[in-house]
């Protein structure tokens, strides 16, 4: 069982505050709306997780409003919140690599949000929280080349693609994508 630490909130660098959304932790007021989107079949298609009972759920926000924001080895889901009413639109899941150089994002926004370049900024706040508050150099994002508007995202946010593999993913043959971005020389 992996044990899980606790951050001080006096050194949490969240709520990240981008200029159309906030990066905060989740919140059991959240459920409602984590579940609307992590419950449509067609969000989960792409996705690594799989949808969860109401209290399953709420379990999970709970231990996630609390854990240390970038533990090597473990994914930690941050909520997507609309700037102007907090309402969380979706959430991105950060995983730093054992040996705290890089890390693999992943991000689901809810079908009420798409199109309206959110994710893009989403995306974005969460590469820079991780290069501004990490020793992460390297980002890296795996989507399913069937998913076109995570495709789109990667590359309009500036991400390469460096991989292409075939997969099995959820009983189902694939083709899956990798996209990396590195962090700017200062």
């Amino acid at each position: 069982m992996t044990k899980l630490c606790y951050v001080s909130r006096m050194l949490d660098p969240l709520p990240r505050v981008g200029s159309r959304v906030v990066l905060r932790r989740l919140q059991p007021a959240d459920l409602l709306a984590f579940q609307a989107y992590r419950n449509n079949e067609a969000v989960g298609r792409y996705q690594g997780w799989s949808a969860q009972t109401d209290p399953q759920a709420l379990a999970f926000i709970e231990e996630m409003s609390s854990i240390v924001l970038f533990p090597k080895g473990t994914w930690v889901q941050l909520a997507v919140a609309d700037r102007a009413t907090d309402g969380l639109i979706g959430d991105i899941g950060i995983c730093v690599a054992p040996d705290g150089m890089s890390a693999e994002l992943g991000f689901t926004v809810s079908p009420h949000f798409h199109g309206q370049g959110l994710g893009t900024e989403a995306v974005r706040e969460a590469m820079s929280l991780l290069f501004d508050h990490s020793s992460v150099i390297e980002v890296v994002c795996i989507t399913d080349a069937r998913n076109i508007p995570a495709v789109r995202l990667l590359e309009r946010i500036g991400m390469r693609r460096v991989a292409t593999a075939d997969n099995v993913f959820r009983g189902e043959r694939c083709v899956e994508y990798t996209y990396a971005a590195h962090k700017e020389r200062e």
